[in-house]
């Protein structure tokens, strides 16, 4: 959803965006590149940061693209242009997601360097790349349909995708070192501070340097559209949407004068209106669910176009109903909605 509240939020680059296969200093030892995406939201984010391990001066990645050969051909004109003859030291993913994960394994043995990241999307990503972990497949197909998903093309489609995340993330880096919340990585000679999300996937790592007062915020975090958070087959139950707005509460103690570091739009300040405009967006989209809820039974699929005002296409489609159903998750939990499984099978959320 996009944020019509933008205006509240300070763009210090404007416009700018740094060209493909370039990078764009915004502080010393900071740098912001952008990789395409063959999805609507066409871009991520990927950051290098001025580093030394063990005496080797180089450089640290934080996010990989996805592992596709137009990623990679801008991967190799960075290297051979804006690493300024110095070597990658480490590779960060702030997540398991595709466009995050995706090329860790061939950034790690092209460099011969460690990937750090959290556990539990580490062995997740392990996991997905070797299977459908809620990325397509029967079992999602079946889980969308017991919230009402009925169009047979549509399901027809998440049947088929049954290598969706491999095509992503071919592979995983067969070790790793493990970022916990709280946990200081000296990078350069600053201490940046993981900060541990929820919601969007299962163990988010952001990072916030007090000295720069930076935050390399992931996806917990975007300006101008709203964080996926959905429920997976795997975790049907799953109350995705509380975690993320209380991993939210988490980031309020930051400065407001935190530069924001996001893995979609551009880099930002005012993180405080941005993490208010968030929750106000949230309760609005709870509101709207419970009054549908309130005039008559719904399953999640009933709810697209309650939720979102714009057609949807199969990729779009598969995250909002993941979407659909984490907002009643949260109301059912919270006791403000009860589930009723019908004898069609379907899932439907009442008053």
């Amino acid at each position: 959803m996009a944020n019509t509240r933008e205006s509240e939020l300070d763009y210090p680059w404007g416009d700018t965006l740094p060209a493909a296969g370039q990078v764009l200093e915004l502080l010393p030892g900071v740098r912001w590149l952008r990789m395409q995406l063959p999805f609507a939201l066409d871009h991520i984010n990927l950051w290098l940061l001025r580093d030394e391990i063990d005496g080797r001066q180089g450089w640290t990645i934080v996010d990989c693209g996805i592992a596709d050969e137009a990623t990679r051909a801008a991967w190799a004109q960075i290297f051979a242009d804006q690493l300024e003859g110095l070597p990658v030291l480490r590779v960060i993913a702030t997540h398991f997601h595709p466009d995050h994960l995706g090329n860790a394994a061939w950034l790690t043995d092209r460099w011969q360097c460690r990937l750090w990241m959290s556990a539990t999307d580490y062995h997740l990503g392990k996991l997905a790349s070797s299977s459908t972990v809620g990325m397509g497949g029967e079992a999602a197909a079946a889980f969308f349909g017991s919230h009402g998903l009925s169009d047979p093309e549509a399901l027809a489609k998440i049947r088929a995708r049954s290598s969706y995340y491999p095509s992503m993330v071919p592979s995983v880096p067969v070790s790793y070192r493990r970022l916990i919340e709280g946990m200081a990585v000296d990078i350069g000679g600053q201490a940046w501070q993981c900060i541990t999300g929820y919601g969007h996937s299962p163990e988010h790592i952001s990072l916030h340097c007090p000295a720069l007062e930076v935050l390399i915020s992931g996806d917990m975090v975007l300006p101008r559209i709203s964080t996926n958070v959905s429920v997976v087959d795997v975790e049907p139950e799953a109350d995705p949407l509380t975690n993320y707005l209380d991993s939210l509460e988490r980031l309020k103690p930051l400065p407001a004068r935190t530069l924001v570091l996001p893995s979609h739009g551009k880099p930002f300040r005012h993180l405080h209106a941005r993490l208010a405009q968030l929750r106000d967006h949230h309760d609005e989209r709870l509101a709207e669910v419970l009054a549908a809820c309130q005039a008559k039974p719904c399953h999640a699929a009933e709810l697209l176009g309650v939720l979102f005002k714009r057609k949807l296409d199969l990729h779009q489609t598969t995250f909002a109903m993941g979407e659909s159903i984490a907002h009643l998750n949260a109301l059912w939990h919270a006791g403000r909605l009860r589930r009723n499984l019908g004898d069609d099978g379907i899932y439907r959320f009442s008053t």
